[in-house]
């Protein structure tokens, strides 16, 4: 799970290479353990009793001799200062925790009941955790954190290459109509797991700092264009609201209805966000059921067959057109019942669409063209 942002400033606070993640690395080395807080307004103090006053500027070596008395240290909010230390923290004993140490049940009770990064490290366990709001999060070493980005960046780089081969293989079928849910499906599996993982990847590369940037860039080049590329296929296919009931939308004109056309009305891209949260909240397990990703796409009962035939709106093929608006696609697409029309269409009658001149008619016909042309080269070559 991707962390909260108050959760990612705070590990960025303890990322390999920050001042502060010396001092605790110090801490650690010399085998004691340490309750750390990282604020010092009003709040804060109002749960500190005893200690010194220091507001001296921070270092780690100053972090690692502080370390050696029993109470806490409170820092400046840019952890640039020590404030005090030695402090006694008396966060309110009713506040629930999940923690059995006391130095661990006082750093969740104080998180919980105050926004500020709190971090305890335990000299028994040799952990660090970081605690903010309701969350928590234990440092993982710095090696075995690059060993597992490199890993999950393997991992995606394959998910990604699958995912382009689907996408090119559900172009060509969409060119000749021949579609059906489970070729749907197989584009969209990939594509949510590989947002999964990735998830996981930039948790990790929080916690890595700056030190992760290089990773950073990578994954960051594997998910190019997915987000978009993701919601597209959910406008050209959704059939139903996200619960599987199926919508019943008359045809848009007799021409449609005479050609066998269902006249499936424009998507938003609201409703294409419903669909990806309705995909996203599905189990792994299910994920991979094809019967499932097409009850999250409001298919229904119509379509619960994964081999059942399933026509696109031509949302994405036409996003594919060079320097072509997203306000035209979906006049378009509003326009015409299905991609198959589409294509079918003259370029007198794409002309009647509002904003399509004669130039944008043609460029859509023979872009259309060129798109099919070019998936036949590819399934043949």
């Amino acid at each position: 799970m991707r962390p909260s942002s108050a959760m990612a400033d705070a590990l960025a606070l303890v990322a390999p290479g920050q001042p502060l993640r010396d001092g605790i690395e110090r801490v650690l080395q010399a085998n004691r353990g340490l309750l750390l807080v990282v604020g010092d307004g009003p709040d804060v103090l109002s749960i500190c009793t005893g200690g010194f006053l220091l507001d001296a500027e921070f270092s780690p070596q100053r972090l690692s001799e502080l370390a050696k008395m029993d109470g806490a240290v409170i820092l400046s909010p840019h952890a640039d200062r020590i404030a005090r230390a030695n402090v006694h923290l008396m966060p309110n004993a009713a506040i629930p925790t999940i923690e059995t140490g006391t130095r661990h049940r006082t750093a969740e009770r104080v998180a919980r009941s105050i926004d500020v990064p709190v971090v305890s490290v335990s000299a028994a366990m040799g952990l660090v955790t970081v605690y903010r709001r309701d969350t928590r999060h234990v440092l993982q070493d710095e090696r075995r954190l690059h060993e597992r980005v490199r890993q999950a960046l393997q991992t995606t780089r394959r998910f990604r290459q699958r995912l382009d081969t689907t996408l090119s293989a559900l172009s060509a079928l969409e060119i000749a109509d021949t579609v059906t849910v489970r070729d749907v499906v197989a584009v969209l599996q990939p594509a949510e797991l590989l947002d999964r993982i990735a998830d996981e990847v930039k948790v990790d590369l929080v916690e890595l700092g700056e030190d992760g940037r290089l990773l950073r860039l990578q994954l960051e080049e594997v998910l190019d264009g997915i987000d978009p590329l993701r919601r597209l296929v959910v406008r050209d296919y959704l059939r139903g609201d996200t619960d599987g009931s199926a919508r019943r939308t008359p045809a848009r004109s007799g021409q449609a209805r005479r050609e066998g056309h269902d006249g499936h009305h424009g998507v938003s891209n609201e409703e294409s966000v419903k669909a990806l949260a309705a995909l996203a909240a599905l189990s792994t397990d299910d994920l991979l059921d094809a019967r499932r990703v097409s009850a999250a796409l409001g298919l229904g009962a119509a379509h619960s067959d994964p081999d059942a035939p399933v026509e696109p709106r031509g949302y994405r093929l036409l996003h594919r057109l060079p320097r072509f608006p997203e306000a035209l696609v979906d006049r378009i697409v509003e326009h015409f019942a299905g991609l198959q029309r589409i294509m079918r269409t003259s370029v007198a009658e794409l002309e009647e669409v509002e904003g399509v001149g004669e130039a944008r008619a043609r460029s859509v016909k023979e872009g259309l063209a060129r798109l099919a042309e070019a998936s036949i080269l590819d399934r043949y070559s």
